[in-house]
């Protein structure tokens, strides 16, 4: 058997290499010919209440309202879609791609006072404005005691 000396930076050297490695597998990114801002991407939501509604808003530039879908589960609510690069250009004649493109999927929980058969969406200028109004809140009732 062999004694061989122990040397700590060169297990430091090693893990640097492989960080390396991992770091420039991800720069590059090409995956066939669609570029490396094809990643999952998150769109940017405002949710706010008024008096009779829930409403949530979520910014989707370039996203065709037919790749845009909402469903609403055990008082979830979920909004997936895709935006989809367009190959217009030769990727070549690309100076900087910095959009973020491919699917995307967004849950919230809404409370249990929504009224679900009543929600509304509408899609303009690549903004979805989702309604969720509340229910009818149920007046308590006065119970007249007997004599």
């Amino acid at each position: 058997m062999t004694i061989s000396r122990w040397d700590p930076f060169r297990d430091l050297s090693v893990l640097q290499e492989r960080m390396n490695r991992l770091f420039e597998d991800a720069g590059r990114g090409w995956k066939g010919d669609e570029p490396s801002a094809t990643t999952t991407w998150s769109p940017a939501v405002d949710i706010f209440e008024t008096q009779d509604e829930i409403v949530v808003k979520a910014e989707l530039p370039g996203v065709d309202r037919k790749d845009i879908s909402l469903h609403l589960e055990n008082n979830v609510l979920t909004l997936k879609g895709e935006r989809r690069f367009e190959k217009e250009t030769k990727e070549e004649n690309y100076h900087r791609i910095e959009r973020a493109y491919g699917g995307f999927s967004r849950a919230f929980s809404i409370p249990g006072t929504v009224d679900e058969e009543k929600i509304r969406a509408e899609y303009c200028d690549g903004v979805l404005k989702i309604a969720l109004p509340k229910k009818e809140q149920v007046k308590p009732k006065q119970i007249r005691i007997a004599e």
